[in-house]
Order: structure tokens, then sequence, then C-alpha cells
């Protein structure tokens, strides 16, 4: 659940919607040689795949018996992180304000929530060399054993903005949309004990990955140092 092999380095990074998470992630696995997970396209792509069919993603107890049915696939190089179900490319339908609405209801099943874990958990054993991992409940429960934990955060307002210019919708819906998906997913939001917390709002996004690699940069030699003493 964390980094247990030699060489084997985990950044786990946690956050609210819109504090620019997927963005800085990769930025900061193509910058460490690592692989990247947007644990968040999984959930997506379980609830585009629902809508499709279409299933009511209100019922708890049919999404929860639909959870497994779809094959969900993520690419982790952060060059071109895709998202597949059952073969099919969707990793732009996935991003649309539809689906973002109704996210959050499938996402905190936690039927839905155990399936997409247990597969999140073996894309970052898999990886070679480690992997920067983001999403909800990374640090606290998909990757507790993490060397690296990232709390990023930003202002509401500053959140909205970016999500706004990056859906080309209007600044205020957004923040609407936004404070309802925060309450939503409140319960998968915790920041881990031992995370560092980033407070994004005055920062650039070179900024931000500045800082994250610069903290692996601190954690990793004494990742490596623990790995070969155990």
């Amino acid at each position: 659940m964390g980094d247990s092999s030699p060489g084997h380095f985990v950044v786990a990074v946690d956050g609210p919607s819109g504090s620019g998470k997927s963005s800085a992630s990769r930025g900061a696995a193509r910058a460490l040689g690592l692989r990247y997970l947007d644990t968040g396209a999984m959930y997506r792509a379980l609830t585009w795949w629902l809508m499709d069919a279409p299933a009511d993603t209100a019922d708890e107890a049919l999404v929860a018996s639909l959870a497994a049915k779809p094959v969900i696939e993520v690419g982790t190089d952060p060059d071109d992180p895709w998202t597949r179900v059952n073969g099919t490319d969707v990793s732009r339908d996935i991003r649309t304000r539809e689906v973002s609405a109704q996210v959050s209801a499938v996402a905190r099943i936690p039927a839905v929530r155990r399936h997409l874990i247990e597969q999140q958990r073996a894309i970052i054993a898999a990886a070679v060399g480690g992997i920067v991992a983001e999403g909800r409940d990374i640090g606290t429960v998909v990757a507790p054993d993490a060397p690296l934990k990232v709390f990023l955060t930003a202002a509401s307002g500053a959140r909205a903005q970016r999500r706004a210019a990056e859906q080309g919708a209007a600044v205020d819906v957004t923040e609407a949309d936004q404070a309802r998906r925060d309450r939503l997913d409140a319960a998968q939001s915790a920041k881990a004990a031992d995370a560092v917390l980033i407070d994004a709002t005055d920062l650039t996004l070179a900024e931000v990955i500045d800082e994250i690699v610069g903290l692996a940069g601190e954690r990793r030699p004494l990742a490596s140092a623990g790995d070969k003493s155990s």
C-alpha cells in the first residue's frame, strides 16, 4: 500500500476539486521520472459508463452491484494519461460537466471505493521506479505508507477561476458546483496527519511543481535508506 520495495518511490497528492492536483502531479511525475495515476479518472470512467448504460447513479444499491462490470484502464505515462472503458478511449468524455455533476455521488459509495481502490493499489505497486498518485483518500487510504504525502489546496475563488478556465464556464456557476462537490466529497477529503500542506492560491503551476519536486528530493534518499535497512 505504499513504498515497500527498493527504488519504488510513491508520492500521494490529495486536495479539493480545482486545487490543481492533476496538473501539478503530472508535472511533478514528469520532472521526477515517475509514473502518474489520476484516480479521479477511474471514478469518472465508472460514472460515464453508468450514465451511458443508462443506469440511475442515485441508486446506491444498483451502482454498487454494477461497480465491477466495466473494465476500466488508465495510462500512467504523465505525457499521455489516457482512460479506457471496455477498450474504448473515454479520456475526453469523462471530463464533461454532466459527468462532473454525478461523479461525487458515485465515488462515495463504499462498494465503488473498495473496488477501485484495490485497482489503484495494484497500479501503484506495479509502477516501476515509483509513481505520483493523486485524487481523494490517497494519503489516508490508498497509499498510507507513501514516503511523501502532499495536500494541495487553494482559496475557493482561485479554485473556481482555474476550473472555469479549463471548462470554459462561468466562474460563479463553477464555484457553486465546486461547493456542492466539496460537501459531497468531504468524507473522502481528509488530510493525512503527516501530509505537507501546500496552499496554491498565490502560486503558479510551475511553483507548485517545484515545491513537490523539492520535497521529493528530500524524502527520496530517506525512503531508499529505509529500504536498505529493512
